[in-house]
């Protein structure tokens, strides 16, 4: 071809060997995967272990549940699964193993006593009486979180572990607008028994 009088350098080709290096290899990809599922997991386990046993899923299934988890997710996130709402992604993961769990609990414990309870601490620092009035507010509060509807409390049970809306909302599989609602209706009843409890009524 006439270029007047100039040679025309060739572009380059894009060879075999430059399109493997720029597609990065199934190990990497997988490593890549490994580090983040473990940083995630650094970040939400402890949320995820309580969420779980809010479940009232033992303490010997309840890691398995999370372990469970955090292998779907690795799943997940191989095949090349959407990566928006993780932490939301996680919850709702761990809501329908411990679901699931609970209903194979409650199989095998069909006819089993129910154990007692121990209580999480015992404060040396203060009375008696401070401790039994203490223990009775603390009990008016359970109470009133078990009392909520399913949805409320679910949503004030994420909110503590630091779950924004549009997270609690894909763990749920609601909308933000509905998390809002059922937040408000969770804090105004939790405010209400704070006040009767402080007032002795």
């Amino acid at each position: 071809m006439y270029t007047g009088g100039y040679a025309m350098a060739a572009a380059p080709r894009e060879t075999a060997l430059d399109l493997t290096l720029a597609v990065p290899s199934r190990e990497a990809v997988r490593a890549r995967v490994e580090l983040e599922v473990l940083q995630l997991f650094d970040e939400c386990h402890g949320g995820v272990q309580r969420y779980v046993r809010s479940f009232g899923i033992e303490a010997g299934d309840c890691e398995d549940v999370v372990q469970e988890t955090f292998l779907a997710l690795f799943r997940h996130l191989l095949r090349g699964g959407g990566r928006s709402n993780l932490r939301g992604w996680i919850f709702r993961v761990a809501r329908n193993l411990a679901l699931k769990q609970r209903e194979r609990q409650r199989r095998k414990m069909r006819f089993a006593a129910p154990g007692g309870r121990v209580p999480d601490r015992i404060d040396s620092a203060s009375s008696p009486e401070e401790r039994l009035l203490a223990d009775q507010r603390q009990a008016q509060l359970h109470a009133v979180v078990r009392a909520l509807p399913d949805r409320s409390r679910r949503c004030l049970q994420l909110r503590v572990e630091g779950l924004r809306y549009r997270e609690i909302a894909g763990a749920l599989g609601v909308s933000v607008g509905t998390v809002a609602n059922a937040l408000a209706h969770a804090a105004t009843r939790v405010r209400r028994a704070e006040l009767n409890a402080a007032h002795g009524s």
